[in-house]
């Protein structure tokens, strides 16, 4: 059984990750500090969770020196764009120093395979949609330009030490494990299918729409959402595709369709039978229009299937979870 060290895989993304590779048969060894991560999430789908930093050059030497790691999917970035803004200093050190201690450590231990969870966020404000992987990468915060720039040391490490890696530019993750073992939680919570079933669920606490005024089919931005669990299969992909000796590359991961504001809001009252109570507030600074991708040369290279992308599932499985776990 191959091991697959999955940092911050006790997060959203990567907990999803480390279940989708324990069901393929691989073995997920998690390192995650917790700051941000949920150790139950670990527990629930049974994982091995080692307690610790990607920083931690003693701890990843003792990892790699200890255990025969086959690749490495890293998750273990911090992700709020306005925390970016404010904190830059704390968004390089961590996505960008901490990283390169991770492929440091990686490279003197021989392991040469690497999954990076990049972002839609490199790409910035396009003018062009839908978003291909050769469109101009643009970020306008410090988490976008921390993203970029992994992936531009990800080709200098091919090049120097024979790293193969696969970058995925996710787009907007959302909903949760469909048994509901696992889902989306953040402190605090920022992203809108969380936000609108915990609006449903308390009456009181409206959705906030930033924005009504923008170019789009009905005033509010358009993105394009995408099932967590195929997020966690394309890393499985992703994973045997390296694992078969081919090159370096990088994928969107969307539908390549956009769903407005308004439009989820009406999915989340007819999967949940509720009214969603809105408030309207003005635009985010730095909020593009509209973001979706083209996602074909996932499904070209890869043989990549979004199966469970469509709104109404991803809102069902949201609310499965939220309405089991979320108080």
């Amino acid at each position: 059984m191959v091991n697959i060290l999955v940092t911050g895989g006790a997060g959203y993304i990567g907990s999803h990750t480390a279940l989708a590779l324990k069901n393929c048969g691989y073995n997920p060894i998690v390192l995650d500090n917790l700051t941000r991560g949920h150790r139950q999430a670990t527990e629930s789908i049974d994982v091995e969770l080692i307690v610790g930093d990607i920083g931690d050059t003693g701890l990843l030497h003792d990892i790699f020196s200890t255990r025969r790691i086959g690749a490495v999917m890293h998750f273990a970035a911090l992700a709020y764009v306005g925390e970016s803004v404010a904190e830059p200093a704390f968004y390089y050190q961590n996505n960008v120093g901490r990283t390169i201690d991770l492929l440091t450590a990686m490279t003197s231990a021989g392991v040469d395979q690497f999954i990076f969870s990049s972002s839609c966020a490199t790409y910035g404000i396009p003018d062009s949609f839908p978003i291909k992987e050769a469109t101009a990468q643009l970020p306008i915060s410090p988490y976008g330009h921390s993203k970029l720039m992994v992936e531009r040391i990800l080709r200098d490490f091919e090049s120097a030490y024979g790293l193969r890696s696969i970058v995925y530019r996710y787009f907007n993750a959302a909903g949760a494990e469909p048994s509901a073992v696992i889902g989306e939680r953040h402190v605090p919570e920022t992203h809108l299918v969380p936000l609108l079933l915990q609006a449903c669920k308390a009456f009181d606490k409206p959705f906030r729409i930033f924005g009504t005024d923008y170019p789009t089919l009905d005033g509010s931005c358009v993105r394009d959402f995408v099932h967590v669990s195929d997020i966690a299969q394309a890393h499985v992909l992703g994973l045997e595709y390296l694992i078969a000796g081919n090159s370096s590359d990088v994928f969107n991961l969307g539908t390549g369709v956009g769903q407005s504001v308004f439009q989820m809001i009406d999915v989340a009252s007819s999967v949940t039978g509720l009214a969603v109570p809105v408030e309207i507030g003005p635009r985010r600074e730095g909020d593009p229009p509209q973001l979706y991708a083209a996602a074909e040369k996932a499904l070209n290279v890869l043989s990549w299937h979004p199966r469970r992308s469509s709104p109404d599932l991803i809102v069902a499985d949201a609310w499965n979870y939220i309405r089991k776990h979320v108080s």
